[in-house]
């Protein structure tokens, strides 16, 4: 699944004209399930390894994980949650959404967001911005 999302990561961004090396993708959800705290098994690890691997910038959000955790298996930086606003949705090239927490709106990410990548069909009812979301 991982090397899967990443290309239609790379897809939707080559889309509008832009490579991963150097896009900001921001990550939704690092815990392995939907409403948990716990990322011990989560794909997410793997997907943002390998975006790093490609070249881009990453952050992160999850109302559950402030801090992400240092993970034997992965090579991923600590970094800390961002605050889910409309500015810091705005700042990214593409929202990749990894786990579909209760607590996210997905019309407000749908409506702030340039490009989302959502593995999760998360935003199978958001139609305003139906033409930048790529399913995954």
């Amino acid at each position: 699944m991982p090397p899967y999302v990443i290309e239609r990561v790379a897809e939707a961004l080559n889309d509008v004209g832009k490579p991963i090396r150097g896009s900001k993708i921001g990550v939704l959800g690092v815990a392995y399930k939907k409403d948990v705290d716990d990322p011990r098994e989560s794909p997410s690890f793997k997907l943002m390894e390998l975006l790093i691997k490609r070249g881009a910038y990453l952050s992160y959000n999850d109302p559950h994980i402030p801090t992400l955790p240092s993970m034997r298996h992965y090579d991923v930086p600590r970094l800390a949650s961002e605050n889910l606003s409309p500015e810091w949705l705005a700042s990214q090239d593409c929202i990749l959404i990894a786990t579909d927490h209760s607590a996210y709106d997905w019309e407000l990410i749908a409506r702030h967001s340039k490009l989302i990548v959502d593995t999760r069909n998360a935003c199978k009812n958001v139609v305003e911005a139906a033409a930048k979301i790529y399913k995954a």
